[in-house]
């Protein structure tokens, strides 16, 4: 039998802790080696057990998700770990700044725990001649062939979702999927970037875009597939009580997608 994956999870949030143990430990390739509950007690453990992977909050007490990160840039260590930071919609700047110090992979809070599952497998097993950073961001549509895949595959989504393919916001998140899957770093600049490119394509305004890609969604809310829904988005949400936000909406799809690409 391969080696465990040892993974250390630090979040403030310890209920989130516990339901990322209990995934991860009935995984048999995979293995908790700690649960932190603020920067200082991930830092601690991080050097003494030297885990191959970090899963760890970006706003967090004691010491942030960025103060862990520059402790681990900061020393020499024969094996840094892989890092996949939990980050929530609207910290784009400390997002960007996480990316260009040397983040793996970012999860939009809330995900999909067998996405999480694909993502630890991807880093911990990727070729050594491929640099992390890169492998975080590469795009995953390479050629005019696996475009089109992907274009037909995040249609037949939106299709089991329930999302009317007559209202503008349909074309909106069908573009903004696709782009995601692209270029992930769209993730930390929605507003910025994301929107106004989708605008510019159909000649109309970013307020417009996000207004429409939020009309979409709440109607796929309220007039849906229950249980395709739950299937999406169940593990990290109550649907029944909350639609995601835009970005959830887009980064969790895109994610998919992106796994399946690999597959495929």
């Amino acid at each position: 039998m391969s080696k465990k994956v040892k993974i250390v999870v630090a979040d403030d949030n310890r209920n989130l802790c516990q339901m990322l143990q209990n995934y991860l430990q009935s995984q048999e390739d995979l293995q908790v080696s700690g649960l932190a509950y603020n920067g200082i007690e991930a830092w601690e453990m991080i050097q003494n057990q030297e885990p191959d992977l970090v899963i760890v909050d970006l706003v967090m007490p004691s010491l942030d998700g960025l103060g862990v990160l520059e402790r681990i840039n900061g020393r020499a260590m024969a094996n840094r770990p892989k890092i996949i930071m939990l980050t929530a919609f609207g910290l784009e700047s400390l997002t960007h700044q996480a990316m260009m110090m040397g983040v793996d992979y970012f999860i939009l809070k809330p995900f999909d725990l067998e996405i999480l599952g694909k993502r630890i497998r991807a880093l911990t097993q990727e070729s050594p001649t491929v640099p992390a950073s890169f492998a975080a961001v590469a795009p995953a549509v390479t050629s005019a062939g696996s475009s089109v895949n992907l274009g037909v595959e995040v249609t037949s989504m939106m299709h089991q979702i329930g999302i009317p393919a007559h209202v503008k916001g349909y074309q909106y998140i069908r573009d903004a999927i696709l782009m995601v899957v692209e270029d992930v770093s769209l993730l930390g600049a929605v507003t910025k970037e994301l929107y106004p490119a989708i605008a510019k394509k159909y000649d109309t305004a970013p307020s417009r875009v996000e207004r429409g890609i939020r009309h979409a969604i709440e109607l796929a809310w309220e007039r849906g597939h229950t249980e395709t829904l739950k299937r999406i988005f169940g593990y990290s949400m109550n649907i029944e009580r909350q639609k995601p936000t835009n970005s959830e909406f887009v980064a969790l799809l895109a994610d998919k997608l992106r796994v399946m690409s690999k597959v495929s």
